[in-house]
């Protein structure tokens, strides 16, 4: 009977101590750029981490998002996140939405992003003829 509670508690242990191990970690940098290579200042980039290593508090997942802005020089910072795959979002008014998949391995990471100008709006419709003139 003893010899069970001692291995109970040995594997409790074991237990604790691999949900305790701390998960190494990557300083994410992201740089955005425009279609000429400058700085775009003030875009929002959105990450939210996607896995495959999940961080546990409890058996309940954490959920890992962040939203910030780049600063004058184009940059965004983020506080240290797991290694894994993250999603990254850039959105900045009169440019295209940027969106991708990344994998983050290392101690720091830096990720360039290029951000184009809107295209052209297309229709799959014909254009519409010019509307009859109301009859009285």
């Amino acid at each position: 009977m003893k010899s069970r509670l001692l291995l109970l508690i040995i594997f409790l242990m074991s237990c604790f101590t691999l949900l305790a191990a701390e998960v190494p970690k990557t300083i994410i940098k992201i740089v955005v750029k425009n279609q000429f290579d400058k700085p775009v200042e003030n875009a929002e980039v959105i990450l939210d981490f996607i896995g495959p290593r999940q961080i546990t508090k409890g058996g309940i997942h954490k959920k890992i998002h962040w939203e910030v802005h780049t600063n004058q020089e184009g940059i965004a910072h983020f506080p240290p996140v797991p290694e894994g795959s993250v999603q990254l979002q850039v959105n900045k008014k009169a440019y295209q939405t940027w969106g991708d998949k990344v994998d983050l391995a290392g101690e720091e990471q830096t990720v360039e992003i290029k951000l184009s100008p809107p295209q052209s709006q297309y229709s799959a419709h014909p254009p519409l003829k010019p509307a009859d003139v109301p009859k009285n």
